[in-house]
């Protein structure tokens, strides 16, 4: 590998990187996996979360359409895009044969006390309350008129309204939920993509390739090849899942939460990237101070423990324990991300959290550094992190 004048060397490294990892059949079918878990947990969301109904109901006179008109009226209120349409029959005995024969889900039927609700085995909490209500509704209105009664002027202060403390507690479940989601989708690419930097320095290692590289372009220019590009392949599989999972909401109806977690959706690739490439230094070194793949097992220890850690809490972690961990380098890229799904987060604290993982990037990148030059080329045996640091450069 021989850069050229115009190009730079760890972009040849980088290129490389990409190209290999695209054109490998684990990537385009892990990929494809975690598609498909992304429209799973949509369509869960969707299914959990309510999805509009349309009811038929019977009717014998006008009073009853009227009613299931009213009814209509609250069940799209209620769930946006529900219905309910009445249909009309000549007798009762007919619209209680439609009834049991499936044609309608209910029948709004007048008897000797007013109406009644007929089901066949059961009857629609909702819809029966939605008729009940609006039959209650129309009936008193007639009544008041037969008797030249102003209902307005009788009801007058009898209203009740609802106001809300909370109006996001609703979603709450389908907001952590997301937040679930989030944390799971940077643990599983972050692991993975690490490990990718770590196999391919280990690889370059066993078979002697290093060496080539090595003499072809500096070491740092192979680390920091390794860690745009990999950082590139990771981040483009996060946006590709997250507009996946966006797009699932847009088209399930779900428009109402998608409004809630669209700006953690964003955030949340903000801070994979963040994280990621404060970890990739470490993932390579990880690779650097091994000889062989099998070493790999212990020497990428460490990453994985940075990552698992702020996933437990991000999982079963309490309030206020999510609260200050979000913003500590590394941890908060991966729990801020699960509070902004949750809920509001004041602006100075993801301002803390943006910053101080700036400040593990340039720390950690520069660490790993100088570890990865002086353990590179080290292909006799594994190396221990303590003696890595005492090596010379």
């Amino acid at each position: 590998m021989n850069a050229s004048a115009s190009t730079p060397a760890w972009r040849i490294v980088a290129e490389r990187e990409i190209t290999t990892k695209i054109r490998a059949k684990s990537f385009r079918y892990g990929l494809l996996a975690m598609a498909v878990a992304i429209v799973a947990v949509v369509v869960l969301s969707a299914v959990l979360g309510g999805r509009p109904s349309d009811d038929t109901v019977g009717v014998v006179d006008a009073a009853g359409s009227s009613a299931v008109a009213g009814a209509s009226s609250m069940a799209d209120k209620a769930r946006g895009g529900s219905s309910v349409t009445a249909k009309q029959f000549t007798s009762v005995a007919a619209a209680e044969r439609a009834v049991r024969d499936g044609d309608v889900d209910a029948a709004l039927l007048p008897d000797r006390r007013g109406y009644e609700v007929v089901g066949n085995s059961s009857i629609d909490p909702s819809l029966s309350q939605y008729l009940s209500t609006a039959t209650s509704a129309a009936v008193l209105q007639s009544n008041a008129k037969a008797q030249d009664i102003d209902l307005g002027q009788l009801s007058d202060g009898t209203q009740v309204q609802e106001r809300l403390l909370d109006p996001d507690a609703s979603n709450s479940d389908q907001r952590r939920l997301a937040g679930i989601v989030f944390v799971v989708l940077f643990y599983i690419t972050a692991v993975t993509f690490g490990m990718t930097i770590a196999q391919s320095v280990v690889q370059e290692k066993e078979s002697r390739v290093v060496e080539i590289l090595a003499a072809a372009i500096p070491v740092r220019a192979l680390l920091w090849g390794k860690v745009v590009g990999t950082t590139a392949l990771a981040l483009g599989q996060i946006v590709v899942l997250v507009g996946i999972g966006v797009a699932g909401l847009a088209i399930t109806g779900k428009t109402e939460l998608l409004a809630l977690v669209g700006a953690a959706a964003g955030w949340g690739v903000v801070f994979f990237a963040l994280g990621f490439i404060a970890l990739a230094g470490l993932w390579a070194v990880a690779g650097s101070i091994a000889s062989r793949t099998e070493d790999l097992q212990s020497t990428t220890m460490p990453g994985q423990a940075l990552l698992f850690g702020p996933y437990l809490l991000a999982v079963a972690g309490g309030a206020t324990v999510k609260t200050v961990v979000s913003m500590v380098p590394i941890a908060s890229a991966m729990l801020m991300p699960v509070r902004l799904a949750e809920g509001d987060v004041p602006g100075w604290q993801l301002a803390v959290a943006v910053a101080g993982n700036l400040v593990a990037i340039v720390v950690l990148v520069r660490f790993a550094a100088r570890i990865y030059q002086r353990t590179l080329m080290r292909t006799e045996r594994k190396i221990g992190y303590k003696e890595a640091f005492t090596l010379a450069e």
